[in-house]
């Protein structure tokens, strides 16, 4: 069966428009909290967000929704994607929450759904909670309905944990990291992370207001970080996302260091340190091929995977893998985490800057990048991938790349659009290749 609210990761939408409504989030409360009432202790659930200004609304019909059903509720405010499950592990809980639309602006929001294990749920769970949606589901006893309270030191919790990632040897007194929190869930926690640590912080995006999560600041908008890079004489930066389980990195010359270039780095120190499972990493059809080339020169394995970091985290369980990503920054790191965390990732960057002494420049672009094209076309409705003119240019554009590159062609998880990729050795080939399938589909979708 397929699903109609879950996505890629979570649900996800419009703020009061569509599925992302007060009261769907507070019949996903009742529907999540009925499916993980089991066993006869008190039943808990821990909720955070990022800083929408939605985030109220969403939070509160939540609080609502599990309240309703017997679950009582502990709520962390505004807090790292990754914080909440590793919360979710630390109280016991059954189920945990964080209400948040990732890099998308402020007026998305979304839900995401973590297991007592702390990991996000497989397919069979969201969709049970997908069909119990519609149904009328029983309430709790007035003697039974949960309680709701707030807990004071969940960003100290997370802080401790982020810093237990690193031996207790390495420090990173003497480093300037410019720092960009993208305005969202880390603000506050990152830069104290990395101050008390010994660096120095040069903080943006921590003043947010409602607004501006994700506004022309975060990974996914790099200018202004690159630019107070340089500005400070900042040994590194680091740019976060909404929820922060992902990054980007630039290094001290305001060059952008992708996820595939952090993945290669992480792997290969891991590597030969000892300390990597599986012998490779996990990483998406997105990908760049030379960092299939990098790892294969190491030694190591590249495992692709369906994009989206579940994904990732499904073939990383399954293979026995601890390190895995995404070229947009999502970074998987099984040793210390059980989802996505940029604060995690970033530290391990810094860590191997510190032992190797040597400038980001030096380090971070292990790899040169073969040339790779992503556009996106938006269409209104149907299934443009369907239609025959459409098969034709994607076999045509296949064969014009003649062996030396890869298309990859699909519908995004989470809006109406094809996303159109191709690389190779040849630029010219893999732009020719991209521009005549964009083509094809804006025909059939016009």
């Amino acid at each position: 069966m397929a699903k109609q609210f879950f996505g890629t990761d979570g649900i996800r939408g419009r703020t009061n428009a569509g599925v992302m409504t007060a009261v769907t989030a507070m019949k996903v409360g009742q529907a999540a909290g009925t499916r993980f009432l089991r066993g006869d202790h008190r039943h808990r659930v821990v909720i955070g967000k990022d800083t929408r200004l939605s985030g109220y609304m969403l939070e509160n019909a939540m609080v609502a929704g599990f309240t309703s059903v017997g679950m009582d509720v502990v709520l962390l405010g505004p807090m790292p994607t990754p914080a909440v499950a590793l919360l979710t592990q630390e109280l016991r809980a059954d189920v945990g929450v964080m209400i948040s639309a990732s890099h998308n602006p402020y007026e998305d929001n979304g839900i995401k759904l973590f297991g007592p294990d702390g990991f996000k749920l497989s397919d069979a769970d969201e969709l049970t909670i997908e069909a119990m949606l519609g149904e009328d589901l029983g309430l709790a006893p007035s003697a039974e309905i949960g309680r709701a309270r707030r807990i004071e030191d969940a960003r100290g919790r997370y802080i401790h944990a982020v810093k237990q990632s690193l031996a207790k040897a390495i420090r990173l007194d003497g480093l300037k990291i410019a720092l960009d929190c993208a305005n969202g869930a880390a603000y506050q926690v990152a830069p104290s992370a990395f101050w008390e640590l010994g660096a120095e912080v040069v903080a943006l995006g921590v003043e947010p207001n409602g607004r501006n999560i994700n506004l022309n600041c975060g990974s996914t908008h790099v200018a202004a970080l690159q630019e107070t890079v340089v500005a400070s004489g900042a040994d590194i930066g680091i740019a976060l996302d909404g929820d922060a389980d992902r990054l980007i990195v630039v290094d001290e010359k305001g060059q952008i260091v992708d996820g595939d270039q952090i993945m290669a780095l992480i792997g290969s120190e891991w590597a030969a340190q000892g300390r990597l499972a599986g012998g490779g990493v996990v990483a998406t059809v997105m990908s760049n091929l030379g960092l299939e080339r990098f790892l294969r020169g190491h030694g190591l394995d590249l495992v692709r995977t369906a994009v989206g970091d579940r994904h990732v985290l499904e073939a990383m369980r399954k293979g026995g893998y601890n390190v895995g990503g995404e070229q947009s920054g999502h970074m998987i790191l099984l040793d210390h985490a059980t989802t996505g965390d940029g604060t995690v990732a970033a530290l391990q960057v810094l860590a191997a800057l510190v032992q190797s002494g040597k400038r980001a420049s030096e380090l971070l672009h292990l790899f040169d990048p073969v040339p790779q094209l992503l556009r996106n076309v938006r269409f209104a409705g149907g299934k443009p991938l369907e239609a025959d003119s459409v098969k034709a240019a994607i076999a045509d554009a296949e064969a014009s790349l003649n062996g030396s590159g890869r298309l990859v062609i699909r519908p995004s998880g989470t809006e109406p659009v094809i996303r159109v990729m191709a690389e190779g050795d040849d630029a010219d080939h893999v732009e020719a290749a991209v521009a005549s399938i964009c083509a094809a589909v804006e025909k059939v979708a016009a």
